[in-house]
């Protein structure tokens, strides 16, 4: 055994046995045949003679008197588990008799845990936010799939300081029900958290945004007809009957916005402008709220962040966003101190690390095409790259170590042209990236002069640098010369 817990207030022990594997396989299942060692260990702790303890660190000596007590006399109910932990590819599918036999004699839980939701743990997601309001039975519709569903989601109308409330980053203001003095929701700041699983970034200059405010103040009334809504999924949604059955008090927990971000951000913007907005129009404007709780194993989240906003202008990269692909990039990237921006209006998962380097999604998914071979279509085609070459260009043939070299190689060839002389642009980069790639050793600085000689020297009448670059025969020529 290598790390025993104890929390007596909450009654549980967690025992940890730890294997690390020097030689990684996709194909290798965890074994807990080395558990063997973990049994001696639970013996030892049901031994009657305690003298077997006074060989140990004094440290280890508590542990086993209290891990005794805990299972030779216990005076509580408590809830025991051992992690069978290692960094191998596939979590065990079956405990071995031997364990199982003490899981069921000993009521120990067993849990193996390996990569898969290590992984997990290391996500940048983040954690359940839980709200709970009171909402009058007319200001609230309930929908179900079918009639002998369980699942129920919902379609509100809800006071936009009630907004404010339920999306602040004050885990007890969301949870308070029943505040009687709402101006103390006038310093109240988002809790960014629940934008996560959003398509969209906070676009600051966005013409609708005072379109927004200006209707929450002058027209506080007219703002749900105005404004398309809000609409939340969750993990789970409870609703209950009041007395009087005339309210209803609904708790939301695990919830994420995923439309009408624009349009929270703004609502908490003009709470900030002045501390008697709270009081004086956000309690008169009311909004659209839609409250979904679909099927997590359904991947119906992501459908319903993507077909809500297909709806408006958004492109296919933003769509693109919330996959998990992409978070996994994201995350990679910041460990290797590169912000990578997924959404427009984000600054990197960390705003007060420095990053090395920052790059956008939609550039990246542009180094991808070039380098698989198309450079000439990877200024021109980005519906192309998150749409129709999107699986093989991020999934694929996709290889997340070489993404921090890509970017490395992407700022180099920058510098690289600044320091030329020559003008460059986005696609002399990428058919540099695409050159360097295909294994052609040269300087930085004697790849850019020969290619500057390629578009020199291939003449056609009437036509810009960046279309020329952007035929096939220019490519193919570039490939001729530097013999690719």
């Amino acid at each position: 055994m290598d790390a025993v817990y104890i929390d007596e207030e909450k009654k549980c022990v967690k025992l940890f046995n730890f294997k690390y594997r020097e030689s990684f396989n996709n194909n290798k299942t965890q074994s807990l045949n080395d558990s063997f060692i973990s049994t001696k260990f639970l013996n030892l702790c049901l031994s009657e003679d305690k003298k077997e303890f006074d060989k140990y660190s004094e440290k280890l000596k508590c542990k086993l008197k209290k891990l005794n007590d805990i299972f030779l006399t216990p005076k509580d109910v408590w809830d025991v588990t051992f992690y069978q932990v290692s960094n191998e590819a596939n979590e065990v599918k079956t405990i071995n008799s031997e364990l199982d036999h003490l899981s069921s004699l000993y009521k120990i839980n067993i849990k193996p845990l390996a990569l898969p939701t290590i992984s997990q743990f290391m996500s940048i997601r983040p954690k359940d936010i839980n709200a709970s309001m009171i909402l009058s039975k007319d200001a609230l519709m309930c929908y179900s799939e079918d009639s002998k569903a369980t699942a129920k989601s919902y379609v509100l109308r809800v006071r936009c300081d009630e907004i404010i409330r339920i999306t602040s980053n004050d885990e007890q203001l969301r949870l308070d029900k029943n505040i009687e003095d709402i101006s103390v929701l006038a310093n109240s700041i988002l809790e960014y958290g629940v934008l996560f699983d959003n398509v969209r970034g906070f676009v600051k200059n966005s013409k609708y945004n005072p379109n927004i405010s200006d209707t929450i103040k002058n027209n506080p009334t007219k703002f749900f007809m105005y404004n398309n809504g809000i609409t939340i999924v969750a993990k789970s949604i409870s609703a209950t009957n009041l007395p009087g059955n005339r309210m209803m008090r609904l708790d939301i927990n695990g919830f994420q916005i995923v439309n009408g971000g624009q349009t929270l951000r703004t609502i908490h913007e003009f709470n900030k402008e002045n501390a008697d907005n709270i009081n004086n129009y956000l309690c008169n404007a009311e909004v659209l709220l839609r409250v979904f709780m679909p099927d997590i194993d359904s991947n119906d989240i992501h459908k319903i962040a993507e077909y809500t906003n297909s709806q408006n202008s958004i492109k296919s990269s933003g769509l693109k966003s919330l996959s998990t692909e992409q978070i996994d990039i994201e995350r990679y990237l910041d460990e290797h101190d590169i912000a990578y921006i997924r959404k427009s209006g984000d600054t990197g998962s960390d705003e007060g690390k420095k990053y090395k380097f920052i790059i956008k999604m939609e550039t990246f998914g542009q180094i991808l095409k070039a380098v698989s071979g198309y450079p000439e279509k990877s200024t021109n085609s980005m519906k192309d790259i998150f749409e129709k070459d999107y699986n093989n260009l991020f999934i694929n043939n996709f290889d997340i170590k070489m993404a921090p070299k890509l970017i490395t190689y992407y700022y180099d060839v920058i510098k690289a042209y600044k320091e030329s002389g020559f003008s460059g642009n986005q696609i002399k980069y990428f058919y540099i990236l695409y050159i360097k790639y295909r294994g052609v050793k040269d300087s930085y600085s004697h790849l850019i002069n020969k290619l500057e000689s390629c578009i020199s020297e291939y003449e056609i009448e009437d036509i810009s640098t960046v279309r020329k670059m952007g035929l096939s025969k220019f490519k193919e020529f570039v490939n001729n010369q530097f013999k690719i």
